[in-house]
């Protein structure tokens, strides 16, 4: 297989809107030892993207300054050591940066195979949240089956694997929504129930759900204010999991309530983590989770596909909080 020395990429050179968003002339990748060099097919649009491009989620250290998280596509080349993948196998893969691009390098452990018969724009959008949601609800918030759960952002791509997880391990998914026809959206594909921040008080909401006992884990993306109404949401012996702080990195804590309903407040930021604990993330998705994709019993929630050329209208759709599912990239066939 012959690969170019060039590609296009979008690679914004300044931190602005969305116009920022244009396709560029940029040389290939060249994959380093462990990693397999992808020709993408499709890439996941995340809110992260988001931020970079607005020069407020600084990359870590070697990260490529092209954005985008996940990428589908189909392995061209192996860097030296590299033994669990071959050239022409179809892999998704959550990369430290440079997705939005016709080719892409990413970490060998952190590929997993395209679910058979699932179409690579689909699998795209995967990894990214699948690898959040896990680490955080089942790793750090010690989620178990037959618990109660508080997931903001319902809608979203972090809200949708949320109930998809719900699904898989038989969790009551409470979301949060920001329109009847989004709480629609989101009791359709499975949650429990579905609360219209905008029209309703989530707290009240939340008490009357569980008949005053509260959720054990909420899974928080909006920060701020947030905090102290979440915190009055959680049961006895509860999970406080931050994720992102929409609005804003600095909340109100009851410490008498943590005390007393014995609180855990914890998070994480995925990106930053080495590779090796990635890697562990993938081989669990692998075995609990991809299977249930190739049975059926799962299945991805893309919600609008953009051509590449298109990522900056692509981030005014994301931007606009109107999507239901992952916002996705297309780059080639």
């Amino acid at each position: 297989m012959t690969i170019p020395d060039t590609m296009t990429a979008i690679d914004p050179e300044v931190p602005g809107g969305p116009e920022v968003l244009v396709p560029v002339s940029r040389p290939v990748p060249r994959p380093a030892e462990g990693e397999v060099l992808i020709r993408v097919a499709a890439a996941g649009v995340n809110r992260p993207d988001v931020l970079q491009r607005m020069g407020l989620y600084p990359m870590p250290p070697g990260a490529p300054r092209i954005p985008g998280l996940e990428v589908a596509g189909t392995v061209v080349a192996l860097g030296d050591e590299t033994v669990r993948w071959r050239v022409g196998e179809k892999v998704c893969a959550l990369v430290p940066g440079g997705g939005y691009a016709e080719y892409c390098t990413a970490p060998a452990g952190q590929c997993l195979p395209v679910p058979a018969g699932m179409a690579m724009a689909d699998a795209a959008g995967l990894p990214e949240t699948w690898f959040t949601v896990w680490s955080n609800m089942v790793d750090r918030g010690r989620v178990q089956t037959g618990e109660t759960c508080l997931v903001h952002g319902g809608t979203s791509g972090i809200g949708v694997t949320a109930i998809k997880l719900g699904q898989l391990m038989g969790l009551r998914i409470i979301v949060t929504a920001g329109s009847p026809a989004k709480c629609a959206a989101a009791l359709a594909l499975g949650a429990a129930a579905a609360i219209d921040y905008k029209a309703q008080d989530f707290v009240t909401e939340v008490k009357a759900l569980t008949d005053g006992r509260g959720v054990d884990l909420v899974l928080d993306m909006v920060g701020g204010d947030y905090v102290a109404r979440n915190i009055a949401c959680l049961a006895a012996d509860g999970r406080h999991v931050s994720i992102a702080f929409q609005r804003g990195g600095r909340g109100e804590v009851d410490l008498a309530a943590v005390m007393a309903k014995r609180l855990t407040l914890t998070g994480s930021m995925l990106r930053p983590r080495p590779v090796a604990f990635k890697t562990a993330i993938a081989e669990t998705l692998e075995g609990a989770v991809w299977p249930e994709y190739e049975a059926g019993r799962l299945a991805p929630v893309t919600d609008r596909l953009f051509p590449l050329a298109e990522a900056a209208a692509a981030h005014v759709h994301l931007e606009s909080g109107a999507h239901v599912g992952k916002v996705v990239l297309t780059v080639a066939p």
